[in-house]
C-alpha cells in the first residue's frame, strides 16, 4: 500500500508545479503528517521531491523529473483500457489521439500485464448514450475544446431551449462535461456557476482577458454543485402511480430518472406495483401517457385531471380522423 501511495504522489506531482499537502492527503485518504513522511521517504530513495512550508506552500518535484508507468499493477493496467466508447473522443476530435496514446501505454506496460490489458479492451465497452436517444448535434466541440485550454475568458452565442433568439454571454470556463450523451460547457458567469449545452452554442470567441475562476475551485466541484441544483429543482410535484409488473422494467428504464424511490408491491393486486415520480410542473405528468394502460396515475387529483384532459384531447384528435375514414 505504501509503495502504491508513493508512486501515486510522484505521478500527481508530475502534472502540477506545486500541490498542497492537504490536497494530496485528501486524494490519497491519509493524514498530512503521512504525506510529509512519504515525501521524506521519496527523497531518501533519490526522488527529487521537496516541501515548501507556509500559507502558499506545498509539495513539488524538481523541474524536468519524470518517471514511467512500469509500477502499474495488473488491475491498474486493466482499468486504463476500460474506456468510454469512441463517440466521446470523436466528438472532441481526439479519437486518433486516443488510439495512439493507448498503443504507447501498452508498449510501456510490464510485459506480464499486456495480455490482460489487451483482453480487457476487447471484452469491456462503456457506451455513455441512453437507449433510443435521438441523434443530436454536438455543436462546435472542437472550438470549445480549444478555447477552454487558453485560460482566457470566452464570449459565446447561446440559444435557450424556450427562446428562439441568440444571447451573447462572457463566461469564465472550467471545462466540458459529457452527461448521458449530451455535452455541456461548465463556466462561471458574473461569478455564478452556469451550464451551457454545447449543441446550443453557435459561436465561440476567445477574448484577450484572463479567465477569472473562483480561487481553489475545480471542474468536478462546479459540476457537482450544478448537478445538485438541477436535481433539487426537479421536485415541483409528486405524483402517485401504479405500474403493471410485467412492464415495470420498460417504465423504469425510460422514466426511472423521475422516480423518488424504488417501486413497491400493491396491496392485494399482485399484477401491479406502486411508485412515485416527481415533476417540476403538473403538465409534465403527460410524460406518462407514452406507457398507455401500463401506468395509471392514482393521485393527486390535479394530476389525474391533467392526464384526463390530455388523453381526451388525443382521443378527440383521432376520433376526427376515424370519422373521415368512415365517410
Amino acid at each position: 500500500m505504501k509503495f502504491d501511495r508513493l508512486l501515486s504522489i510522484v505521478l500527481l506531482l508530475q502534472h502540477r508545479d506545486l500541490v498542497p499537502a492537504k490536497e494530496l492527503a485528501d486524494r490519497l485518504e491519509v493524514s498530512q503528517r503521512t504525506i510529509y513522511r512519504d515525501v521524506e521517504a521519496l527523497s531518501a530513495a533519490g526522488v527529487p521531491v521537496y516541501a515548501e512550508r507556509g500559507k502558499h506552500g506545498g509539495i513539488a518535484l524538481m523541474a524536468g523529473f519524470r518517471t514511467d508507468v512500469t509500477g502499474l499493477t495488473s488491475d491498474e493496467a486493466r482499468a486504463l483500457f476500460v474506456l468510454a466508447s469512441q463517440s466521446a473522443h470523436s466528438a472532441l476530435g481526439l479519437d486518433h489521439a486516443l488510439s495512439t496514446a493507448l498503443r504507447k501505454v501498452m508498449a510501456a506496460l510490464p510485459a506480464p500485464h499486456r495480455p490482460a490489458a489487451e483482453l480487457t479492451s476487447r471484452r469491456i465497452l462503456v457506451d455513455p448514450d441512453r437507449w433510443l436517444a435521438a441523434p443530436r448535434p454536438d455543436g462546435d466541440l472542437a472550438a470549445l475544446r480549444t478555447a477552454i485550454f487558453t485560460d482566457l475568458r470566452l464570449r459565446i452565442r447561446y440559444r435557450h431551449s424556450d427562446q428562439p433568439t441568440l444571447h451573447t454571454y462572457t463566461v469564465d470556463p472550467y471545462g466540458l462535461v459529457a452527461k448521458a450523451g449530451t455535452w455541456y460547457l461548465v463556466a462561471d458567469r458574473r461569478g455564478k456557476p452556469r451550464l451551457f449545452r454545447a449543441d446550443r452554442v453557435s459561436g465561440v470567441t476567445v477574448t484577450a482577458a484572463e479567465v477569472r475562476r473562483r480561487q481553489g475551485v475545480e471542474l468536478d466541484q462546479v459540476w457537482n454543485e450544478l448537478r445538485r441544483q438541477v436535481e433539487d429543482r426537479r421536485g415541483g410535484i409528486t405524483v402517485d402511480l401504479r405500474v403493471r409488473r410485467q412492464r415495470l422494467d420498460m417504465v423504469t428504464r425510460i422514466a426511472g430518472a423521475f422516480f423518488t424511490g424504488p417501486p413497491t408491491p400493491t396491496d392485494g393486486e399482485p399484477e401491479w406495483m406502486d411508485a412515485q415520480v416527481s415533476y417540476p410542473v403538473i403538465e409534465a405528468v403527460c410524460h406518462l401517457l407514452q406507457f398507455g394502460t401500463a401506468v395509471e396515475v392514482t393521485g393527486p387529483p390535479e394530476a389525474r385531471a391533467e392526464m384526463h384532459r390530455a388523453s381526451t384531447e388525443i382521443s378527440a384528435l383521432y376520433d376526427t380522423d376515424a370519422e373521415r375514414v368512415q365517410h
